[in-house]
């Protein structure tokens, strides 16, 4: 389970479908720097005290705490480098309105339904 520092929900827009993915954060220390990491791409979501989990598609969670969703300086340039690249199909979404637009998600309903 990946518990970053910081957190955002990226929304990409492809022709087909949307998809939605974690850019999480660590910020380092003396000894080591700061990283980011990606995950696969969002197919369930649990809350969880002062927590979400984001489950991804490669079957890894991201436990994310509530009041960390934000851009800090270790996740900032490679957001700059996706916004930069892909204009017209990335985005930055809030938590919020990420779960009203998941749940309209088609393998959302079928996920509830089961």
């Amino acid at each position: 389970m990946e518990t970053p520092d910081n957190w955002v929900i990226i929304k990409i827009k492809h022709p087909k479908e949307t998809m939605y993915k974690i850019l999480a954060g660590w910020s380092g220390g003396y000894l080591d720097g700061d990283a980011w990491r990606m995950n696969s791409g969002i197919v369930k979501v649990e809350e969880e005290g002062n927590h979400i989990l984001f489950h991804g598609y490669s079957g890894s969670v991201y436990k994310c705490r509530k009041g960390s969703e934000m851009i800090r300086m270790n996740s900032a340039g490679i957001w700059k480098q996706l916004k930069e690249a892909h204009p017209d199909l990335v985005e930055l979404i809030e938590y919020a309105d990420f779960v009203k637009e998941f749940k309209d998600l088609d393998f959302y309903k079928k996920e509830v339904k089961s």
